[in-house]
């Protein structure tokens, strides 16, 4: 039979990384949290982590880590209810988020939800968010994904549009004589990081042609917006970020754009924490993204 406090080490271990930090986490020994681990292995017949670091759940631990999370929302939502919340704690929800929406709209629908939660947010693409939903990670996920990951449901936010553009020393100096099949295929281009593949995606629309351009890889949202404002390589950027550049980049090609459009999975569970989380993304995303 698995028990509260075997689930919540469960947990701790994955989200910690290691049993001697979960162990401060809980405020235990690292033996006491071994055990704990130990004995919710023994009660499901398998392993459920594996001992490296970062300690990462296996297959099945998966599974039992998103019940562990489950009972933790379940508890906070009780004891809140009846007036008797874990004493200095807050409600926590744990989310993964594409990195474009991390730098544009998401901190405003976070604000909005209100006081009594924290976040532990985590970035990814929005094309690999939902394996941090199907693993047990996160309770909830912005993602490109339209279907759903078991146990969840899903609903459409609406649209991120990106345009591709290039300082204009860049532009000059590229694209003479406008955008054309050789010129793109030949000028460098800024990616955010290998999982990226908005550029690419236009490339091969624009193109139609085999190819790969040459890049320059710029894994932070900060650094590959300027990276493109400084005339490093041409890249895909939403209309807020061009507009929020001293100098603004050229659009290169103002006819064709890439959208990526956007849905929210969340868990398929009655909880206040993630019902009010969800309805700030939606009352956001229908402000800040295209229908």
């Amino acid at each position: 039979m698995m028990e509260i406090g075997q689930l919540a080490a469960l947990a701790a271990v994955v989200d910690e990384g290691t049993f001697d930090a979960a162990a401060r986490r809980l405020r235990v020994t690292p033996s006491a949290v071994s055990q704990r681990v130990k004995a919710l292995e023994t009660s499901v017949g398998q392993v459920l982590v594996t001992r490296n670091k970062p300690v990462r759940p296996t297959a099945g631990g998966e599974t039992v880590l998103r019940l562990a999370r489950q009972v933790a929302a379940l508890t906070a939502d009780a004891l809140a209810e009846i007036g008797t919340p874990a004493a200095g704690s807050a409600a926590v929800v744990p989310l993964a988020v594409n990195a474009d929406s991390l730098a544009t709209w998401f901190p405003e629908a976070l604000a909005a939800v209100g006081p009594g939660f924290t976040f532990d947010v985590h970035r990814d693409d929005q094309e690999r968010t939902t394996d941090l939903l199907r693993q047990g990670t996160v309770m909830a996920a912005v993602t490109s994904v339209p279907d759903p990951v078991p146990g969840c449901s899903v609903r459409r936010l609406g649209r991120m549009r990106y345009h591709a553009a290039a300082a204009e020393p860049f532009a000059r100096r590229w694209f003479p004589g406008g955008i054309d099949a050789d010129a793109l295929l030949a000028a460098p281009m800024v990616v955010y990081d290998r999982t990226d593949q908005l550029q690419d995606r236009y490339l091969r629309r624009r193109t139609r042609r085999a190819g790969r351009a040459p890049r320059h890889y710029l894994p932070d949202t900060t650094a590959f917006v300027q990276g493109i404002a400084l005339g490093l390589g041409w890249g895909m950027l939403l209309e807020e970020q061009i507009a929020a550049l001293p100098e603004r980049p050229r659009r290169l090609d103002p006819s064709r754009t890439v959208d990526v459009v956007l849905y929210w999975q969340q868990w398929r569970l009655r909880s206040a924490a993630l019902d009010a989380v969800a309805a700030a993304v939606r009352s956001t995303a229908e402000r800040r993204l295209a229908s």
